[in-house]
């Protein structure tokens, strides 16, 4: 049975130039079988999306009476496995601060969109009391304001009602605080 991971990652470059080529070379040890690389896309910048060209100018945080609105939060509590529905009231998708706080010792922590889309898993051991801390505006992911592997893709609140799966090991709960900047278009993409 084939089974494919999405994967995103941050290339940060070490002086202020433009990337002129990049080569990827996967490294496997200790297998056997078809490894397929699909669906490879560069993007440009900080802006959490899945389009091309960069949207910097394309977006910009939402403004009232020309004031920028305040961030919104979002808090709750998961038990086992829950969906929370988030109230973006922006005009457009916007990436999504996630922090965890977990009740009890637990590990294999997974977020995704509505019927498990856009999924990231934690395979770590979160403690009692530990603040992960998913950022899709940094793409970051820390505990305790440590870096933490995590498995797939940053989180973003889709426009008007964005539906979010948290799931954890059974019979575990967990604080959540969900955190997002309203946005609207901006200037023309081209």
């Amino acid at each position: 049975m084939k089974k494919f991971y999405r994967l995103s990652e941050t290339i940060n470059k070490k002086q202020d130039k433009r990337v002129v080529s990049v080569t990827i070379r996967p490294l496997l040890t200790d297998m056997a079988g078809v490894v397929w690389l699909t669906d490879l896309m560069l993007q440009e910048g900080d802006r959490v999306t899945g389009f091309y060209p960069h949207t910097e100018i394309m977006l910009q945080k939402e403004r009232e009476g020309g004031v920028i609105k305040e961030t919104v939060w979002y808090n709750g509590i998961v038990r086992g496995q829950e969906t929370l529905i988030l109230f973006n009231l922006g005009k457009t998708s916007t990436g999504l601060d996630i922090k965890l706080y977990p009740k009890s010792e637990m590990g294999g922590v997974t977020i995704s969109q509505a019927a498990g889309g856009q999924r990231a898993f934690f395979p770590g051991i979160l403690q009692k009391d530990d603040e992960l801390i998913f950022s899709a505006p940094e793409r970051k992911t820390t505990n305790n304001g440590q870096p933490f592997q995590k498995e797939g893709f940053y989180s973003y609140s889709a426009a008007w009602d964005s539906k979010h799966k948290i799931e954890l090991p059974e019979g575990k709960s967990a604080r959540v605080l969900f955190t997002l900047q309203q946005m609207e278009e901006g200037g023309e993409p081209f």
